[in-house]
């Protein structure tokens, strides 16, 4: 691969406007690289408005993806094209990188960078604030006092205290979780591709299963921490839901398609699923109205990583993976692999 348009003033082109004010990072940060912000609503606009920025700047070197760009995805040939043959790296603001054609990306020879640690504490805190939510049945005793009721339509709950969580995927956001679980003396049990070393399982009081349908059979909770691609999609279905234990809890945190709708609703009319706890959902933002309806459901709107802390973080993270790019030709937290280019 060759290296493309080196400059003194590296051009880097924001697709949509920051929502966190950077202050001195950012402030730092364009003191050392031209900007180019590309305000657009929808995808239809960020198309319409690609060339004339093309036209007005030249070629680029670097692409900034913040957050709230849902409205761009997908990622790919048909939204980029215009932009590959000048730029290197696209550094994105979001942990997930399931909107990005990562393929395509990686044949135009251009890396695709992510955050790994800003949304790691606001997504275990989201976690377990549905954890206790579903369990504490919190939905239903906030509409009852808030029918004018108090206590006449409500019966004991459960502690989570001496519950067992199945955290699926034990990465860095599962180890979090886990820490956080075991505060509340909850006994953690995990299943990931790689087993955690000896002192790490130790570290989290953690014991691993070596199946997936090992580790819902034998949990109270099942908390879903795990990436989405083609592997993960569906991975909590019909099968899956059978291995439960009935008045299972479920939250998901991590991405929507990565449980089968359809077979999680089925599983909470069936009792199943006692109750879950949903931040992601498979058709954001026109969600089942299943899930807008239930009682035995506690929705919210992708907010896992809707923090000022977190913006600021995954911010710093985005623009040092563009600093070590131009100073080392890699970015620091690489998703796709360009070696075989190099």
């Amino acid at each position: 691969m060759s290296l493309k348009n080196r400059k003194d003033r590296p051009l880097v082109v924001w697709l949509g406007r920051p929502r966190h004010d950077g202050g001195d990072n950012l402030s730092a940060f364009r003191n050392d690289f031209d900007n180019a912000i590309l305000d657009a609503e929808n995808r239809n606009e960020v198309k319409a408005k690609l060339p004339a920025l093309i036209a007005k700047h030249g070629s680029i070197d670097a692409l900034v993806v913040p957050m709230g760009t849902m409205t761009y995805a997908p990622f790919d040939q048909d939204l980029l094209s215009p932009l590959a043959a000048g730029y290197g790296i696209t550094a994105s603001f979001k942990a997930g990188y399931d909107e990005f054609d990562v393929e395509w990306i990686t044949r135009q020879g251009i890396w695709l960078c992510n955050p790994t640690e800003a949304v790691v504490e606001s997504t275990s805190n989201m976690a377990m604030f549905l954890i206790l939510a579903i369990v504490r049945d919190t939905y239903r005793a906030q509409q009852t006092i808030r029918s004018g009721s108090w206590l006449d339509h409500l019966y004991p709950t459960h502690h989570v205290t001496g519950m067992r969580i199945g955290i699926i995927g034990m990465g860095k956001m599962g180890k979090r979780i886990a820490s956080k679980a075991k505060a509340f003396n909850m006994r953690i049990k995990y299943f990931n591709r790689r087993r955690l070393s000896n002192q790490e399982e130790i570290l989290y009081s953690a014991s691993y299963c070596d199946s997936l349908h090992a580790l819902p059979s034998t949990s109270d909770v099942v908390s879903i921490n795990c990436p989405l691609n083609g592997d993960t999609r569906n991975l909590i279905s019909t099968a899956e839901f059978a291995t439960m234990r009935h008045g299972t809890y479920l939250v998901n945190t991590a991405r929507g398609a990565i449980v089968d709708e359809d077979a999680l609703i089925q599983a909470i009319d069936c009792g199943k699923i006692a109750r879950a706890g949903l931040d992601v959902f498979c058709s954001e933002s026109r969600i089942n109205s299943y899930f807008q309806e239930s009682d035995k459901v506690i929705c919210q709107p992708h907010m896992r990583g809707l923090t000022q802390g977190a913006y600021k973080l995954a911010e710093m993270e985005c623009l040092e993976n563009i600093r070590t790019y131009f100073k080392t030709w890699k970015p620091i937290n690489p998703v796709n692999d360009l070696s075989a280019l190099l």
